[in-house]
């Protein structure tokens, strides 16, 4: 199985991918995109998972651990493969607005803003899993502030791995939440 952090950028994928990191999910990065004003605690990213159109054979490296995926990628995810995906939601207009204020990525410059997304994970989520064997957990981003100790909770019990809790809970910063909608 490979566990899949998903979402918009900038819609709470680092963070998620820092409480499954602290509470000992084996985390595939390689260090490549360094913490920085926008995220002091990093991105836990792995590079090569940008290039999953073109390299779709890079994903069993993924075995037994979490990657990081941007949303518009997932469709590149090969169908042989068992997925988990915790897809990062949050509002819209803060996504936009911590974009705006982020340095320019590749995820940002080629990431166009997506169709009205009232539901991105209930309108889109259901039908990429139809054709695979996955399962999707959608969580809040404000969810993961209000209530990090919950939220851990469900996402150890949708991986159906022993998670440490306190630590996970422990990496949720509200002081990071800065582009916040009206």
């Amino acid at each position: 199985m490979i566990t899949i952090v998903s979402g918009l950028p900038r819609s709470g994928t680092s963070l998620m991918m820092q409480m499954l990191a602290a509470g000992r999910m084996p985390i595939l990065s390689d260090g490549e995109r360094k913490a920085d004003a926008n995220n002091p605690r990093g991105y836990l990213e792995w590079e090569r998972s940008k290039q999953l159109p073109q390299d779709p054979a890079c994903i069993p490296e993924g075995e037994g651990k979490t990657v990081k995926v941007i949303s518009r990628l997932l469709l590149a995810l090969p169908e042989d493969h068992e997925y988990r995906v915790i897809f990062m939601q949050r509002p819209l207009p803060e996504v936009l607005a911590s974009q705006e204020v982020a340095p320019p990525t590749l995820e940002l410059a080629t990431s166009p803003l997506p169709r009205p997304l009232k539901s991105t994970c209930a309108k889109s989520m259901p039908g990429w899993t139809a054709s695979r064997t996955s399962k999707t957990l959608c969580v809040s981003y404000h969810e993961v502030l209000r209530d990090a100790e919950s939220i851990a909770k469900k996402v150890t019990q949708f991986l159906g791995v022993p998670l440490d809790i306190e630590a996970m809970t422990r990496q949720v910063d509200a002081t990071l939440y800065r582009n916040r909608s009206e």
